[in-house]
Order: structure tokens, then C-alpha cells, then sequence
């Protein structure tokens, strides 16, 4: 059986394998009004992946029989992972991925439990290259004021995507405890699909450093200083 990385790797990515149908159909971006919890079963993938996993964790932890002491107890297991992962949303094979990828760096030859393993497939902004939660509110807040209309920079298309699902006007308006709360809600969501390769609100491009306003009356007002300047007597 190949180990749980060569699957995962083999398996596309878009769209994402996941413990949800296969009748299931993500809408085209991932957004705080789209994002359903994991459905409460799995697919024929799913559970490969589930397998392949457990054997690639016995590699990993050579203390694993600790916790899996015979086939029964790996069963059990299995099981309990698996409806561990539909509750808390671990859905994609990016994410199981990351938490490999994180559990052969872990110091321990033990397993890591359920919970655990599940916080380890959620990556954190920093780990993705992304701003962190306190440096993108600021950015949002920020961006959102009035006074930066069509002027803010946005450092990742996650940021501009985690403010446009809160609102810019939320953003400028509501006490800061409550507009924090909604952003970083959002910011978490647009993180995942970083992640699973979902698509975001694309960032508005940049003005340029000066903006060349022309009306009507600053026409006439060029043409008659024109006119002027050439009526005006020669000075000998």
C-alpha cells in the first residue's frame, strides 16, 4: 500500500478529494455565507486516506502501540478519527497533508490524539505566508475608512477577501471587539481556502501615484490662459 503522502500527492487537488459526497459541489468561491460543515459520511477516498494515514503514523511514532495496542483498538480508532475529522470540518486532502507534514517534525514517539492532530492540519496564517490575524485587522480597519477609498494597499488577496465578507463599512462602524470578532471569522475561512486552492475576491488594482482629473472647466480655463498668453504685447 503506498504510504498516505504518495496518495495524497496522486490524488487531485481541484477539485478537492474530501470526506464529503461526491454529489456534494462547492460553489465557486469560499465564502462565510457558503461554508457548510463536513456532512456525516465519507467516501470510498476518504477512507483509503483514513487507512493510509494510520499506517503512515505508525511509521512516524514508534511508541504508536501505546495507543494501539491490537487490530481492534486501531479499529476503534479509525472510527473515531474519522468522525472527529466530518465534525470539525477536516475535509480536504491539503489539510491532511499539512498535519503529516507537521507530525514528522513533532518531537514525540508517541501518537498525537484526535484533537490534536486535527489542530495540526490547521495551519496558521504565518505558516502559509500570509499576514497574521492582528497585522491583517489592522490592514482591514484600516483600508476600510473612508479617508483610504481606492487608496489602500492589500499585502494577499485572503485580507482584502476576509474584509469584503465582513464589510467595509462594518469595518469603519462597529465597536472594535465586534468588528474584530467578524473578521477574523472571515480571515479564518479565506486561510482554508488558501489551503484547499479555493478561489478569492480578486484585489482592486492599485491607482497610480498621480491622478490626472480632467472636467470642462478646467479645459476653457486652460484654453483662455492660452488665448491670453498670446494677446498679451511683445516686451521689447
Amino acid at each position: 500500500m503506498q504510504p498516505v503522502t504518495t496518495l495524497i500527492t496522486s490524488m487531485p487537488l481541484a477539485p478537492q478529494r474530501s470526506v464529503r459526497p461526491a454529489s456534494a459541489e462547492p460553489g465557486p468561491v469560499l465564502t462565510a455565507h457558503t461554508y457548510k460543515p463536513a456532512p456525516k459520511q465519507i467516501d470510498a477516498a476518504a477512507a483509503k486516506v483514513i487507512n493510509t494515514l494510520f499506517r503512515e503514523l505508525q511509521v512516524i511514532f514508534t511508541g504508536w502501540r501505546q495507543a494501539w495496542p491490537d487490530d481492534d483498538a486501531i479499529k476503534a480508532a479509525k472510527a473515531t478519527w474519522t468522525k472527529a475529522f466530518m465534525e470539525e470540518g477536516i475535509t480536504t486532502i491539503e489539510q491532511v497533508r499539512f498535519g503529516v507534514q507537521a507530525c514528522r517534525r513533532l518531537e514525540q514517539d508517541f501518537v498525537p490524539s484526535p484533537g490534536r492532530f486535527i489542530g495540526m492540519c490547521r495551519p496558521t496564517p504565518e505558516s502559509l505566508g500570509l499576514p497574521s490575524m492582528a497585522v491583517a485587522y489592522r490592514e482591514a480597519t484600516r483600508n476600510a475608512h473612508p479617508s483610504m477609498a481606492g487608496q489602500g494597499g492589500w499585502s494577499h488577496a485572503a485580507v482584502y477577501h476576509a474584509a469584503g465578507e465582513t464589510g467595509f463599512f462594518e469595518l469603519s462602524n462597529l465597536p472594535a471587539e465586534k468588528s474584530r470578532a467578524l473578521f477574523e471569522r472571515n480571515y479564518q475561512i479565506a486561510v482554508r481556502a488558501v489551503l484547499a486552492g479555493e478561489p478569492l475576491r480578486k484585489m482592486p488594482l492599485a491607482l497610480p501615484a498621480q491622478v490626472s482629473v480632467s472636467t470642462p472647466e478646467v479645459g476653457r480655463a486652460a484654453l483662455a490662459a492660452l488665448r491670453k498668453s498670446r494677446a498679451a504685447p511683445a516686451h521689447e
